[in-house]
């Protein structure tokens, strides 16, 4: 293992596979479900409030989600909700917990080539029995050789995971859609970071492109992060 690159680190959810749009299709069902009580509009509104209040308490994922529709659920009908809706929500994270994962373009091609020559470590929010069942199924758990499922990506996050190989964070990519999770707080480790855009983005992952970093790259899909790699050895 040479190179000026040593570890890349690859967030999971909508950088290897889908996952966004599976809280969109389940949140289109949620406002349908309290259409008599309020606009999805409002309800979209409510419901980014109480995940973002209640991030500190349930962590990221399909499980905080639910949770925190059935929070907005209680609170639009004012503790009128019935119980069927209330079952059906739960029946909606059910299935978004049971979904068959699908890869994003070129992931496993990408993945596969550098396992090759570096050592790569998958660096995820989430909730962790979801996220071993999603990499398991996902057919690349072999390829990675550590996973690191955290409650928050910060630099110091990045400086502890990446420190812990030779040449630290210096010597350390990480690779993911997120601006503000995967992008900032990677670079300002020192770190190099790729931006590997999705279509859907959650509200509360939004951050401007740091453009004009020496570290920051951008490009439209997995494809094109081998050759990148290669150019910086």
């Amino acid at each position: 293992m040479g190179g000026k690159l040593r570890v890349i680190g690859f967030d999971a959810d909508d950088t290897l596979w889908h996952n966004e749009r599976f809280f969109r299709l389940s949140q289109d069902r949620f406002a349908e479900l309290l259409s008599d009580y309020a606009a999805p509009e409002h309800l979209d509104e409510r419901l980014l409030a109480a995940e973002r209040r209640n991030i500190g308490h349930y962590g990221f994922g399909i499980k905080g989600f639910v949770l925190s529709m059935i929070e907005t659920a209680i609170d639009v009908t004012e503790e009128r909700v019935p119980a069927r809706v209330i079952a059906e929500l739960i029946g909606i994270g059910q299935d978004m917990l049971a979904h068959p994962i699908e890869l994003l373009p070129h992931a496993q091609e990408a993945v596969t080539a550098l396992a090759a020559e570096h050592h790569l470590v998958l660096i995820t929010k989430g909730d962790l029995l979801d996220q071993e069942r999603k990499l398991a199924q996902s057919g690349l758990g072999e390829l990675f050789d550590g996973v690191e499922i955290v409650s928050q990506k910060t630099p110091a996050t990045y400086a502890r995971i990446f420190g812990a190989h030779p040449g630290g964070a210096g010597a350390a990519m990480m690779v993911g859609n997120s601006v503000k999770s995967d992008i900032l707080p990677a670079l300002a480790a020192g770190a190099f970071a790729v931006h590997v855009p999705h279509d859907l983005t959650w509200d509360l992952e939004h951050a401007d492109t740091p453009d004009g970093h020496p570290r920051f790259h951008c490009m439209t899909d997995l494809g094109a992060l081998p050759a990148l790699v290669a150019s910086l050895k």
